[in-house]
């Protein structure tokens, strides 16, 4: 089972086959505890950079059981930059994932597609277009009582 302290220690390529050997699962439901991914950067300088963003900027996804989500941004946990959730072919292989879509909610992220694939219980690894280039990876976990070390901190 990988876990996601594992996740940040991978490179693109891994992180690719990954993805592209994990099935759709479930869609998630309710808040989403999320990491960027930043393989090029080593993984010293992965953990590093996924910390940073996480105090800074983004902090994962909140999904409605009405097919809508809400990113989780800034140090005060503030919702925002909503779109459509649902499942869909992947860009990367034409198999099914959970696609983020915010082309019909969002002017500003309107050219950003996420891809969602479950990688582990409650572990999903997500794909970031950014007008149909591959831009970025993270992370979600299901939030588990705040039992989690945060691997960006280096303690997992």
């Amino acid at each position: 089972m990988i876990t996601e302290a594992e996740l940040l220690k991978t490179d693109d390529q891994q992180l690719d086959e990954l993805f592209r050997r994990s099935p759709a699962g479930e869609i998630p439901r309710g808040p989403m505890e999320g990491l960027a991914v930043f393989p090029q950067a080593g993984p010293a300088g992965a953990r590093l950079l996924a910390g940073l963003v996480r105090l800074t900027a983004w902090r994962g996804k909140v999904f409605s059981a009405d097919g809508y989500l809400s990113n989780r941004l800034s140090p005060m946990d503030i919702l925002s930059v909503v779109a459509l959730v649902g499942f869909g072919p992947s860009r990367l292989d034409d198999q099914e994932c959970v696609v983020i879509d915010y082309s019909h909610t969002s002017l500003v992220f309107g050219g950003v597609r996420d891809e969602l694939r479950q990688v582990g219980p409650h572990l999903y690894l997500g794909l970031i277009w950014l007008a149909g280039h591959r831009i970025g990876w993270f992370t979600l976990r299901a939030p588990d009582n705040g039992n989690a070390q945060d691997p960006s901190r280096g303690n997992a």
